[in-house]
């Protein structure tokens, strides 16, 4: 369950998007999904991220996937909803609709139609916090060309505009600097690949892909590596290693393609993806195909 004062908090499951054969969206299928991964222990989900191919998505099917995920989930189980938008205007928008939908929280990438100053980035957030939920920014200048640097992530906190922070670089000096600087600030880990180095360092949360395929396992090596444990750090790490081929791919251009390939492996919907998103090449869906089966047949599920 969340914490309903900090409900950003745990492990919100960046969903995949299942979609019918004509490419329309099986929001059946979305809704099952939702459920089942609140029946196998996530903390939340958080749609319409790039996992779920929010850009593809017209208005109304991205509202209608925030409160799809809404009435699926049971009671104490958290929406965080995707609000990244090219405008600041949008970006209020999303958030007042994931607010009126029922979400607690919503996850937040800076304005990207171009590489924005310091000013465009805090006007961003600033606007994007008139629409009354808390903001989970996002900080991915890799896909953005944005750089949310630990001197505006402060400000971003000083402002009272952001409650947490999903730190995507990959680089783990980046959460010491910012528990320096902003030690109010929750910590969310970004990518799969580096749960168990940012849960060593102090992360609270985590925003993650592969639990779409394997929830069960995904929620123990968080849970050891969030620990503050050493011992279970330690335990942790023989399941992160077996893991790793897999949590890699979130972290890769064809993370979408590879992470439904491991949900339909796993016996759950991924399917085909939107375009532009084309099929995995014949290598990476042999490479995402046996790290898969390998971590099922070591009983991870």
């Amino acid at each position: 369950m969340i914490d309903p004062n900090k409900p950003w908090r745990g492990v919100h499951v960046a969903t995949a998007l299942p979609f019918n054969d004509d490419l329309s969206v099986d929001f059946d299928g979305f809704a099952e999904h939702v459920a089942w991964l609140a029946e196998n222990g996530v903390t939340g989900v958080a749609p319409n991220g790039s996992l779920g191919e929010y850009q593809t998505l017209t208005d109304e099917e991205r509202a209608r996937v925030v409160t799809t995920a809404v009435e699926a989930a049971p009671e104490g189980f958290g929406i965080m909803a995707g609000a990244g938008s090219y405008g600041a205007h949008q970006a209020r928008h999303w958030v007042e609709q994931a607010a009126e939908a029922g979400a607690q929280s919503v996850l937040l990438l800076p304005p990207n139609i171009y590489r924005a100053d310091r000013p465009a980035i805090i006007e961003h957030y600033r606007e994007a916090a008139k629409g009354g939920l808390p903001i989970v920014a996002y900080n991915n200048p890799f896909d953005t060309k944005v750089d949310l640097t630990v001197d505006i992530v402060r400000e971003l906190t000083d402002e009272g505009l952001i409650v947490a922070i999903k730190e995507f670089t990959g680089d783990v000096r980046r959460a010491y600097e910012i528990q320096e600087a902003a030690p109010e600030l929750d910590i969310l880990v970004g990518s799969d690949d580096v749960l168990l180095e940012l849960g060593i360092a102090g992360a609270v949360g985590w925003i993650a892909g592969y639990p779409n395929a394997l929830p069960q396992a995904s929620m123990e090596l968080y849970n050891l590596s969030t620990s503050g444990d050493p011992e279970q750090w330690a335990a942790a790490l023989p399941l992160y290693r077996d893991l790793h081929p897999l949590l890699r791919w979130d972290s890769k251009t064809e993370f979408v393609q590879a992470i439904k390939l491991s949900m339909d492996i796993a016996g759950r919907k991924g399917g085909v993806c939107r375009p532009p998103r084309s099929p995995l090449s014949p290598e990476i869906t042999t490479l995402v195909t046996a790290a898969t089966e390998n971590a099922i047949a070591k009983g991870y599920k």
